[in-house]
């Protein structure tokens, strides 16, 4: 691999070398920017005692995320294809990371395993190799091998993850749920336009020009990394919904059971004759 060589992988550049041969797949990635700067501003809005850095390195990787992908579709080469790939590796492994420590309360060295594990999945999917009928891996590739959907599969764990995460949370009542399931119906839907890029280059053009669908995967995936944002404001392990159960772990603060331990003592202590009748009413 030659850092400097050309890669021709969208339907926008064809086979142009030039530095503005993408300009709508370049121009698509002020979302990505748009994304980043709104959720860091988010984070600084939020009250300074329910934020924490972690918070912080979320926009800034969605920032890097953007100005790696302008870069290679500038440039279109394999070092800016790196500069493209590495930063949104990187978010995709720290927001699983967050994710699990922070929403789920996974532990922080089972968490690490988890990240190490999906690490090596989202190689192993970059590498998968499509031709013929046939899959393959470097090595054993099928006739006529290429990236299978596009170079797509390497996000299909990513996607995989989300829904399940989304669904946990979503059975805990946490406030994240919602956040994270919309993000993940998004990231479908801007997966498969990015896998049908090359498929639909003559059918999606401006003033004649072929311009494909990659653009279009710019402004969803900012939108999805958006909403992922916002999700990682709405609490650690005890953010429910109303009428949600917080989970208690041995990490819980015991100030958080406090007030329900000394209101039950209380009530311990009370002859029953002066006790007030309480009266519930239906949710």
């Amino acid at each position: 691999m030659t850092f400097g060589e050309h890669v021709f992988l969208y339907c926008e550049r064809g086979t142009n070398a030039a530095l503005l041969a993408e300009p709508i797949n370049a121009v698509s990635n002020v979302a990505f920017l748009l994304a980043a700067l709104v959720g860091l501003q988010l984070v600084l809005w939020w009250p300074p005692e329910e934020r924490s850095p972690d918070q912080f390195l979320l926009p800034v990787l969605v920032l890097f995320i953007g100005l790696g992908s302008l870069a290679f579709h500038l440039y279109a080469d394999e070092g800016t294809a790196l500069a493209d790939v590495i930063p949104i590796g990187v978010f995709m492994l720290v927001y699983l990371g967050f994710a699990l420590n922070r929403f789920l309360g996974v532990p922080p060295g089972f968490t690490v395993l988890l990240v190490i594990g999906f690490a090596a999945i989202l190689a192993l999917a970059g590498q998968v190799q499509c031709g013929e009928g046939a899959i393959g891996f470097p090595g054993a590739e099928p006739k006529n091998a290429k990236p299978c959907i596009n170079g797509s599969l390497f996000y299909l764990p990513a996607l995989a993850a989300l829904i399940v995460i989304g669904f946990l949370l979503r059975e805990r009542g946490h406030k994240a749920a919602p956040w994270l399931l919309w993000a993940a119906a998004i990231f479908a839907v801007s997966i498969t336009l990015r896998s049908l890029d090359l498929a639909l280059c003559d059918k999606v053009l401006l003033e004649g020009r072929k311009v494909g669908t990659h653009f279009a995967w710019h402004i969803l995936n900012a939108l999805t990394l958006f909403l992922l944002l916002r999700a990682s404001l709405a609490g650690g392990t005890a953010a429910v919904a109303q009428g949600g159960i917080a989970p208690v772990s041995a990490s819980t603060p015991l100030s958080r059971l406090a007030p329900a331990t000394e209101e039950a003592a209380r009530e311990d202590e009370e002859p029953v004759e002066q006790r007030e009748p309480k009266v519930f009413f239906p949710a």
